[in-house]
Parts: structure tokens; C-alpha cells; sequence
């Protein structure tokens, strides 16, 4: 029995669904029997043929291309069979189970199974057989399933980057001076009577100074490719009528909330993904806040209760106030309730960006009336569009995004981690090899934690379930 990672695998590659084309693949090593047995000949690398694709009566299921690639020069480093056929999910199906139908049959020169063990593909295994036969590293595996989820024009590129080997490039050159820091360091561990002197005339503060600079820039253009990957969960709060949907509909250009003059219209959330310069934002509509005791019925409450809870997973706050009723006793108590409730609910990285809506219907309304929390927010009109770009440009600085770059390359939380991991164990190696009486063996420590982050990111070591958890994401014939 082969282990798991050596079985053959076959899989439907192209999405559910109806399509006008279809495929099913398989990987594994030693096809190439298979290949006669679903093809009755054997086929040409790389070149696709057209014929019929039989079943086990010899009868076409369909007519398509067969592409046969030999080790090593496929996806998965094994050799790989894809079999294009019209895209009917039935179709597709009944050529998957022909695929495993074949390679269970017994070989008639042989009489073994013509492809024993092979097996249905776990979701993201025909890119972790390509990562696992160093065929890329796991930041370009990665960035397949990135660039297959990647919601914007600008994420698609920046995930044809990472995969093209930018990120990892970036991330390499980090690693190879950090090697070449480490040796110096372990060097003089082993040959003690050279001591420190020896660090000096190798420049050892010099050379970590400059790594820990290449790392900054490294970690400031990861932090756009994460947020370009990921985007910012933006929750608009306010009181009711406040314009609150009028606002959601203009920052997506499209009437998708409800809008009517009748306070608690919104009963329930309703998230919207729009993109500013290519940075998606995840934007929350939800219920006006008031009192429970104000609420209209049970279901306003239950929306209350679930604004509030997506208050608390936000990652930024508009605040919504309604200027025509800037001046009103009432909503004026009712507005610093609520920044109370959102100063105690919320951590104080989430910012809160103070909005006052209707400009258009208060137009003669003077800033300088409004008491100094109103002033200093951005004034706008859901309705006619004015002070939107604003908003939009407020959203962007609040997110982090500094501005668009042709060469970024999408990245991932968990890239961001490591590095931040490598900074901290830098830092640390920074004030030992600075001290008076630098402890080089602290140092050499620090210096390998330093790496074995930097290598997570790549997967040069890293453990199982990691990767299980990262390609388990993928879809399946992926």
C-alpha cells in the first residue's frame, strides 16, 4: 500500500457546473498504462489528441483532447493526464469514474491493476503534489488558490506576481543574508579565541542593521499585499434614518438596501464587497441603534443586537449622523449613548470615522455651529454623491494603503505574522550584539528563531498539519 502522499489521484479540475468545456486529471507516477487503457494508445507529450473517450464496452462517452505530461515536466512534478471533454457535470462525472473504473482492471500484460491505489483528489492536493515535488515553494502554492479567489483586477495581478516567485524571491534574498549572518555568528561559537574581534571586522552590526532595513521595506509591502488579499470589514452604525443604507447603495453604486423614510427599515445586516483602488472593502449595513424599549418589534431588536455584534468584528466604525437633526436635544443624547457604547465595545485600533449625512437637505448648516466632535468629521450626501471621494480616501488611510504599486504581490495573515516574528527575534539580536558583553550564544539563537520564521513562509520546514490546514482550503482538482 503506498502512503497517501504517493497514491495516484484523479479529480474533476474545471469548476461545478455547466461549461463548454471540462476537465478531468489525474497524477500519479507510472500512467503511463493508463493512458492506454483510457485512450487504446499511447499519446505524444504534451500534445493534445483528439479522440474518443470510451468506456469499458468501448463505447464513446465523448469525443476530446487527451494531453499526456511526463515526469517532471507537469503541474504536479508526476506525470499527469487530463482528459477535455464538453462540460456536462454528468459527462464529467461518468469520464472521473471511467478514470478509476480503468485503473482497478487488470492489466492484460501483467494481470496487477492497472493503476492500483489510485484514488478521488483531496481538495488542493494536485497543488500540494507540486509543492511537495519542489516544483514550487508553499508561498507560490499559495497563490494559486489566491489568484483563483482574487475579487479584484488588482489582487488578480498582484496573485500572478506572488505566483510568478516575486514574494518568494524577496523572502529568499532575507533568508540568504540571515544565513550568511548566522555562520559568521556560529563561526566564532566554535572557534572561541577569535571572540568578538572577528564579528567586528565581519561588520556583524552592519549586516544586521541592513537585514533588519530590507526586512521593513519586506514587511510594509506584505502588509499591502495581505490587505489587498484580505481587504478591511467597514460597519456603518448610526441611529436610524440617519441614511445609513443611502450610504451603502452610494458606496456601491447600486441600490441593493432598502430605503424608505420609516425608521427601522433595516431590519438585518447586509454586507456589500466594493473595491477603492483595487482594496476590497467589506462594507456593513445594519439596523439603526436605539433603546430596546424603542424598538418597534422583537425582529428590530434581534437587528440591534446583531449590529452590535458586528460592531465588535469590525475593523473600522462610520459613525453616521443625520445633519438635519444635528441641533435636536434628543438625538443628540442618543448619539453620545452610542460613542459611549462604541468607546467600551470597541479596541482602540478600530478606528471610528464620524460622518454627517444629508449635506444636501442642511445645506445652510455652519460647521463652525456644530459642537467640535461634528466639525471635525466629513460631511457628505448619500443622495447626491458629494463628499463620497472623500470618504472613499478616508477609507483608504484608515485601511493602510499607501498607493498602488505594479510590482505588489499578494500575501497572506499569516506572512505577515511570520515576519513580524523575524523582526521581534532581530530586534533581540540587535541589543545582545550591541551590549557591552555581547552573549553570542543568545545570539545565534535568536538569529535560527529568525529563520526557522522566515522559513515558514516559504514551507522549507514546516509541519504537516500547516500544510494540511493551507491546501485544505483549495477546491477540489486543484
Amino acid at each position: 500500500m503506498l502512503s497517501r502522499h504517493t497514491q495516484p489521484i484523479a479529480a474533476i479540475a474545471t469548476a461545478p457546473g455547466r461549461g463548454a468545456v471540462g476537465i478531468v486529471r489525474v497524477s500519479g507516477r507510472g500512467l503511463a498504462s493508463l493512458v492506454r487503457a483510457l485512450c487504446g494508445q499511447a499519446l505524444v507529450p504534451r500534445k493534445a489528441t483528439y479522440l474518443p473517450l470510451c468506456d469499458a464496452e468501448g463505447q464513446a462517452i465523448d469525443h476530446g483532447l487527451a494531453i499526456y505530461f511526463p515526469a517532471p515536466h507537469s503541474y504536479t512534478g508526476e506525470d499527469v493526464l487530463e482528459l477535455q471533454a464538453h462540460g456536462g457535470p454528468v459527462l464529467l462525472q461518468l469520464l472521473l469514474a471511467r478514470c478509476l473504473e480503468a485503473a482497478a482492471a487488470p492489466d492484460p500484460a501483467t494481470g496487477a491493476p492497472v493503476l492500483a491505489d489510485l484514488r478521488l483528489a483531496d481538495p488542493g492536493e494536485f497543488t500540494q503534489r507540486a509543492f511537495l515535488n519542489n516544483k514550487m515553494d508553499l508561498a507560490q502554492a499559495e497563490a494559486v488558490a489566491d489568484l483563483i479567489d482574487a475579487s479584484t483586477e488588482a489582487a488578480a495581478r498582484s496573485a500572478s506576481r506572488s505566483l510568478s516567485g516575486a514574494f518568494s524571491h524577496e523572502v529568499n534574498a532575507l533568508l540568504e543574508k540571515l544565513v550568511h549572518l548566522r555562520m559568521l555568528v556560529e563561526a566564532t561559537l566554535d572557534f572561541p579565541e577569535e571572540d568578538i574581534d572577528f564579528l567586528q571586522r565581519a561588520d556583524a552590526i552592519g549586516q544586521l542593521s541592513r537585514l533588519r532595513q530590507q526586512l521593513a521595506t519586506v514587511q510594509q509591502r506584505t502588509r499591502q499585499g495581505a490587505l489587498l488579499r484580505e481587504g478591511i470589514t467597514v460597519v456603518i452604525a448610526g441611529q436610524p434614518n440617519a441614511g445609513k443604507s443611502s450610504l451603502l447603495n452610494a458606496l456601491a453604486g447600486a441600490e441593493l438596501a432598502i430605503v424608505t423614510p420609516i425608521a427601522g427599515t433595516t431590519r438585518d445586516k447586509l454586507t456589500q464587497t466594493i473595491q477603492i483602488e483595487g482594496v476590497p472593502l467589506h462594507v456593513v449595513d445594519t439596523a439603526g441603534l436605539r433603546h430596546h424599549a424603542d424598538a418597534t418589534d422583537a425582529v428590530e431588536q434581534i437587528g440591534i443586537e446583531r449590529a452590535w455584534d458586528a460592531i465588535e468584528r469590525a475593523d473600522a466604525v462610520l459613525f453616521l449622523h443625520d445633519l438635519t437633526r444635528a441641533n435636536a436635544p434628543e438625538y443628540i443624547a442618543a448619539d453620545l449613548e452610542i460613542a459611549r457604547a462604541l468607546s467600551g465595545k470597541l479596541s482602540e485600533h478600530v478606528p471610528v470615522i464620524e460622518i454627517w449625512n444629508k449635506s444636501d437637505a442642511a445645506a445652510a448648516t455652519d460647521a463652525s455651529e456644530l459642537n467640535t466632535r461634528e466639525a471635525t468629521g466629513l460631511r457628505l450626501s448619500a443622495k447626491t454623491g458629494a463628499g463620497l471621494a472623500a470618504l472613499r480616501q478616508r477609507l483608504l488611510q484608515v485601511a493602510g494603503w499607501q498607493s498602488a504599486s505594479e510590482g505588489l504581490y499578494l500575501a497572506r495573515t499569516r506572512h505577515v505574522s511570520a515576519l513580524r516574528q523575524v523582526g521581534q527575534h532581530l530586534d533581540t539580536a540587535d541589543r545582545v550584539l550591541t551590549a557591552a558583553s555581547p552573549a553570542l550564544d543568545l545570539l545565534a539563537e535568536e538569529l535560527r528563531l529568525a529563520q526557522n520564521a522566515l522559513n515558514q513562509i516559504t514551507g522549507h520546514f514546516d509541519a504537516d498539519d500547516l500544510l494540511g490546514e493551507i491546501f485544505s482550503r483549495f477546491c477540489i482538482g486543484k
